[in-house]
């Protein structure tokens, strides 16, 4: 039997992984043959048997919603993501805190998914569409478990806690930078909370609520699967679709033109409430805000990355803010 564990991008040492590999060795049937990190908090086990992803949950609840959740996605007719398997064990196995859940393990096309090129951008939009197509058919079985979307609270949030920050913030950038980032967000949610009915008309579906591109998976044959439905919650497509505009317009070098000839994107360029929400910079919020609630500011790397974030394309991003309130006007 040989063992092999890799601890980046997990929290824990290496004495962690070696109380967890010995834990699934004496926990599982299955003889464990290797244990390796993927991600935060996402795990590689492979037994005799087969290959499996774990990954840990605070509660057997959520556990058992994800559960669930992924059996109806594919039972109603949505084949591209993973279920979760039952290795052999005794009990629910539950190791320092966390619940673990065994996922089945697709392994990845050589060249991962991006939304660096336009080929990617539209399929993953197609494929977020038919996951919407089919939620909405099953959406009113988990309204009682799921929370309700509310993009606009949770937006208000987000840009009072990252101005909360302000004399951290000054440290990189400029007053002028940080004027402009609370011009244009209290611009961008005056305009949503006025046209917040847009937000709770049109068929509802459950939304997957993290539609980044590292949630889009590549498989080797060339299938894309959508995987990790944490943040799962109930509204309108179009909350999921704002967001998917916000990952991909620093790649369409901040272009409304380009934008709108997206197919699913072009359906709400007559919406107000859609055009405002587009200017609101929540990729330069949520990641400073990560960055002081993870206590990453000693990072240079980190730090750096997320300086590029909100400075590479500042004046790109600027431009389309103009051309959007040319629009709305």
């Amino acid at each position: 039997m040989s063992k092999a564990v890799k601890a980046a991008g997990l929290h824990g040492d290496d004495a962690y992984f070696d109380r967890l590999f010995s834990y699934f060795q004496s926990h599982l049937d299955e003889p464990v043959l290797e244990l390796r990190a993927l991600e935060r908090s996402v795990l590689l086990l492979k037994t005799n048997r087969q290959a499996y992803i774990v990954k840990g949950y605070s509660s057997i609840r959520k556990l058992k919603i994800q559960e669930a959740f992924t059996a109806t996605l594919k039972k109603e007719g949505f084949p591209h993501t993973y279920v979760f398997l039952q290795p052999s064990a005794k009990d629910q196995l539950f190791f320092e805190g966390n619940y673990l859940g065994f996922m089945e393990y697709i392994p990845q096309h050589r060249t991962t998914f991006s939304f660096q090129t336009n080929d990617n951008r539209r399929e993953g939009l197609e494929l977020l569409q038919q996951f919407h197509h089919v939620t909405g058919s099953f959406e009113t079985r988990y309204k009682r478990l799921l929370p309700k979307a509310n993009l606009l609270g949770k937006w208000v949030e987000r840009y009072k806690l990252f101005f909360s920050n302000y004399l951290f913030l000054k440290h990189f950038l400029s007053e002028s930078f940080l004027s402009d980032l609370n011009s244009w967000a209290a611009w961008s949610l005056r305009g949503m909370e006025t046209n917040a009915l847009f937000f709770q008309k049109g068929p509802v579906v459950i939304l997957h609520g993290d539609v980044a591109h590292h949630n889009f998976l590549r498989s080797k044959h060339g299938k894309l699967y959508l995987i990790d439905f944490d943040l799962i919650n109930i509204g309108p497509a179009v909350i999921d679709y704002i967001q998917y505009a916000n990952r991909i317009l620093p790649h369409l070098d901040w272009s409304v033109e380009k934008l709108l000839n997206l197919q699913q994107m072009k359906t709400y360029e007559n919406d107000k409430a859609f055009l405002y929400a587009l200017t609101y910079p929540a990729d330069i919020f949520r990641e400073w805000n990560r960055v002081v609630r993870e206590k990453s500011y000693f990072d240079q790397y980190k730090i750096q990355q997320v300086i590029d974030l909100t400075v590479r394309q500042f004046y790109a991003r600027k431009n389309f803010i103009k051309q959007i309130k040319r629009i709305v006007s």
